[in-house]
């Protein structure tokens, strides 16, 4: 007869059960990567830092709003850069091919497609982004080619492009500021007040969206995992997961929301809706900006690449272990043209991001970018020794790495000691990285 004092009064699945919840068991059991708990951390702390040395400026929204905006480039490139570093590959040339890339779609839109097209083309905005994808593609591949086929190392190729494609971008235009930008085009910069977001409304659509899309995923890993006998999590560790996903979406924005309209812009586009101006103003939240909606697209899309599509796994393939790849019939020189293709393509979005938020391209577009870009993928966790990274880490990198630099600048530390301050976080993330390679492999 069994006990009724020690009977269990319910039963837990495989992995369900309950264990020793102290926090290293509560993370190990979430399968929380360490290194990316860390970085949120670090991010909290580096937020909190300079919202206190501002005196209470730099976590508010209109703040927090620019700051997005301002990650959205570096995110955009770096999600790229971590499958040339996935592969063993570098790119140092994104900061030059950036500013070449820019430099063509201003050219075009400001001075070639008006004597074809006239002004204000509902088609200068696409020919010019169409063409400016084209080419960055092209700039890819031709030093992804001579990365596979020739054999340069790709730091030599991607250094002699650096100084390529600086100097054509300054050829380009004698040196001149290119300017105005189409207006349909300056959208994809987050200016221009409404026209360059997405408003409050579509923003909590989105947020709604991204949060049912968190529980969708909970429920389909765990179905999955059923159905092929794997391991569960247990149910505490999902629901936690959930919650705080959740939360911290909502919450953000919530949070980000609460950035108006300026009041000139809000009357202006209270009459032009027909709407009278009350007594106590009138509120209208700008929402998400259109180049951080596009960096969300790009992270997901890359996401997907790197962890569901054959392509994606061949790079993690060839960066574990070339030859064995190669033996498994990996074709790895077209992959690695494929992987800098991708990665002129994400340069030639983040050109177009950064020429619509500047409404012009300037001769020095780009300078120091693949120094951030680089960092923003190292600081999230991708290996320099290839064969480990992961898309959001690299995303969270960026927000990293522009937060240091918009704290810096808003509490007036000087240019020199912001590139210092930049370096040394850098030179800590590949230390902590190699330290993290030893304790795994040891």
């Amino acid at each position: 007869m069994t006990d009724v004092a020690t009977a269990p009064d319910h039963f837990d699945p495989p992995g369900d059960k309950p264990a020793d919840r102290s926090f290293a068991s509560s993370i190990r059991s979430m399968e929380i990567d360490t290194r990316l708990l860390g970085m949120l951390v670090a991010l909290l702390v580096i937020w909190i830092t300079f919202h206190v040395w501002s005196g209470g400026t730099f976590l508010t929204p209109r703040n927090l709003w620019n700051l997005t905006v301002q990650t959205s480039a570096v995110a955009i490139m770096a999600t790229g850069m971590v499958l040339i570093i996935v592969s063993r590959n570098i790119d140092l040339s994104v900061g030059a091919m950036l500013a070449v890339v820019g430099m063509w779609m201003a050219l075009l839109q400001a001075e070639i497609l008006p004597d074809i097209l006239g002004f204000d083309s509902p088609w200068t905005w696409v020919i010019t982004l169409v063409a400016g994808i084209t080419f960055g593609a092209l700039i890819g591949a031709f030093q992804g080619a001579i990365v596979a086929y020739v054999g340069v190392p790709s730091f030599i190729v991607t250094l002699g492009g650096l100084l390529i494609w600086r100097g054509a971008a300054w050829a380009m235009a004698s040196g001149r500021t290119i300017s105005p930008m189409d207006n349909i085009f300056g959208r994809f910069g987050g200016g221009g007040g409404l026209e360059g977001t997405i408003g409050g409304g579509w923003s909590w659509i989105v947020g709604i969206s991204a949060s049912i899309g968190i529980v969708f995923l909970l429920i389909n890993s765990r179905r999955r995992r059923v159905r092929y006998g794997f391991k569960l999590r247990p149910r505490w560790a999902d629901y936690t997961i959930g919650v705080i996903g959740v939360g911290v979406i909502l919450g953000a924005i919530f949070y980000l929301n609460r950035y108006y309209l300026p009041e000139l812009l809000a009357r202006q586009e209270a009459e032009a809706q027909g709407i009278a101006w009350p007594a106590d103003g009138l509120n209208i939240s700008l929402g998400l900006a259109n180049p951080v909606l596009l960096a969300i697209v790009v992270a997901l899309v890359m996401t997907f690449v790197a962890t569901r599509l054959s392509f994606g796994r061949y790079i993690f393939a060839i960066g574990g272990n070339p030859e064995a790849a190669e033996l498994a019939g990996i074709n790895t020189k077209v992959t690695t043209v494929k992987t800098f293709a991708l990665m002129g393509i994400l340069v030639a979005i983040a050109a177009a991001v950064q020429i619509a938020r500047l409404d012009a391209a300037v001769s020095g577009l780009g300078q120091l970018t693949e120094l951030y870009v680089i960092a923003a993928a190292v600081i999230g966790g991708t290996s320099l020794s290839g064969g480990i990274g992961t898309i959001p880490g690299a995303v969270l990198g960026a927000l990293v790495m522009q937060s240091l630099q918009s704290g810096m600048v808003l509490v007036g530390v000087d240019a020199p000691l912001q590139d210092i301050a930049v370096g040394v976080v850098l030179v800590l993330a590949v230390a902590l990285d190699t330290f993290y390679r030893r304790r795994s492999t040891a």
